[in-house]
């Protein structure tokens, strides 16, 4: 018989094809052959985020009705999967639904799988991105939500009514960001002086794959933005690292520093502009001004990133460090030695 070790095993004993999402810094898919490799102890998690694996495992043969597991497994220094936490998952799997996975839960059941310690709760705005790329991927029809909100966005529909715009709705669009029409409707919302309009799209479409002309939105807006709303408008970019790199280049020439909101936007959303070496040098000279903590945990959290793990690594040692910023790697080493 068989031993069973990885949850990509049992997917595929129960003769289900699955899909991956990353749910932890976007939402995004993780093609199998990765997943499955970062499962046999071959490859960091790509996106960590706080020392953790967040994804969505989609699993079943209804595609219109599939089974979801939102999940979130610790990882080692390194980024690998700790492989007890993912065997105490199976085996309280097992006990809770014996060999068939797919088989229908009861009441009882369904709650002690909710209410399991690897279960994760998306925010509202993940959740709605999620369930708008899974129908979008598994060919199903938009939400109720979308058609109201297609022609609220094309202003045929009264300013005022913008509260009655539903999150899934906005979700629909963006997940459909590469149609022109869509695009264009993306554009009219981050453009709007309904703040909260322009918010829950930037939440969004962070998640996407954004449009030519939503980006040139943006960088129009990003100018006379409060900085509250600059921290949205920059994860809104997270697609497109060459339009966020400008933005904070442009930050830099006028002296601004980034603060707090932007500093963390940045390392959730934006983290692939710091492999540019100016805008990872201007990035770290801001965060060396925040409090030594703030600094420790987001050094510590950016640099599990793999992607971006050496050239961070290498500013430890980059001779040419502000004073600022040699003092803040210097409490970074204090507290990790302690």
């Amino acid at each position: 018989m068989t031993t069973i070790n990885t949850l990509g095993e049992l997917l595929k004993a129960a003769n289900s094809d699955y899909l991956v999402f990353d749910l932890g810094r976007r939402v995004q898919p993780i093609a199998t052959a990765i997943f499955e490799d970062f499962e046999k102890l071959q490859l960091a998690y790509p996106y960590p985020i706080q020392g953790h694996a967040q994804f969505a495992l989609v699993f079943g043969e209804n595609t219109q009705q599939p089974f979801i597991w939102f999940l979130k497994f610790p990882l080692d220094e390194r980024g690998l999967l700790n492989p007890a936490a993912r065997s105490q998952f199976m085996q309280m799997l097992s006990d809770a639904m014996g060999n068939d996975i797919t088989r229908p839960l009861t009441e009882e059941e369904q709650q002690r799988m909710a209410d399991h310690p690897f279960n994760v709760r998306p925010s509202q705005e993940k959740l709605a991105i999620f369930n708008a790329q899974l129908r979008k991927q598994l060919k199903q029809p938009a939400s109720a939500q979308y058609e109201f909100a297609c022609q609220y966005l094309s202003r045929k529909t009264e300013a005022h009514l913008w509260q009655s715009v539903g999150l899934q709705g906005l979700a629909d669009i963006c997940a459909r960001a590469d149609d022109f029409e869509h695009a264009q409707l993306l554009s009219n919302a981050l453009s709007s002086p309904i703040t909260e309009l322009q918010t829950a799209v930037c939440q969004l479409i962070e998640h996407v794959n954004l449009p030519t002309s939503s980006q040139q939105t943006i960088q129009h807006v990003f100018v006379n933005a409060s900085a509250e709303q600059r921290s949205y408008l920059l994860r809104a970019l997270a697609s497109n690292s060459a339009a966020c790199e400008t933005l904070l280049r442009q930050l830099a020439t006028d002296e601004e520093k980034l603060d707090q909101n932007q500093l963390i936007a940045i390392a959730a959303r934006c983290w692939t502009c710091l492999k540019q070496d100016d805008v990872r040098k201007f990035y770290l000279e801001s965060l060396a001004h925040q409090p030594q903590s703030f600094f420790n945990q987001i050094f510590a959290d950016i640099v599990a990133i793999p992607e971006i793990r050496h050239p961070l690594l290498s500013e430890l040692r980059n001779p040419e460090r502000s004073v600022q910023l040699s003092q803040a790697i210097g409490g970074l080493f204090k507290a990790t030695t302690q």
